[in-house]
């Protein structure tokens, strides 16, 4: 009621950021406890990349930059130079990470105290949807 269909495409894109950001964090904190070090960047691929609010979003949540690659579609990509590394036309693993390119950085723009207050808002919604 009162909801346009921006509201649910927004919402939409909403619930994937939301979600990516909970588990970006957990494997951070993953990360952390087993000696490693924190997620500092997220680079992302695949056709929902090429949204920019979501990336945005994901940026704002997560508090790290979001690159998205010139060539989203990596996994084509990636097929790709394996079979040119297999076939002589590159010499090795350091040519072929090199052939990397980001096409454009989202920064975040949130205080992250902002964020955090947006993912526990959510977090909150969520344990309402699951819980008896």
């Amino acid at each position: 009621r009162g909801s346009t269909i921006a509201h649910i495409a927004r919402a939409a894109l909403e619930s994937i950021a939301f979600q990516s950001a909970a588990l970006l964090e957990a494997m951070s904190r993953d990360a952390v406890a087993g000696g490693g070090v924190p997620v500092s960047e997220l680079r992302v691929d695949g056709g929902a990349c090429v949204n920019d609010l979501l990336m945005q979003i994901q940026a704002d949540l997560l508090g790290i930059p979001v690159v998205r690659p010139a060539v989203i579609e990596t996994t084509a990509l990636g097929a790709a130079y394996l079979a040119g590394l297999h076939a002589g036309l590159y010499a090795g693993l350091d040519e072929l990470s090199r052939q990397w390119r980001a096409e454009r950085v989202f920064h975040p723009t949130l205080s992250r105290e902002h964020a955090a207050e947006k993912m526990a808002q959510w977090e909150h919604a969520v344990r309402k949807t699951v819980a008896p």
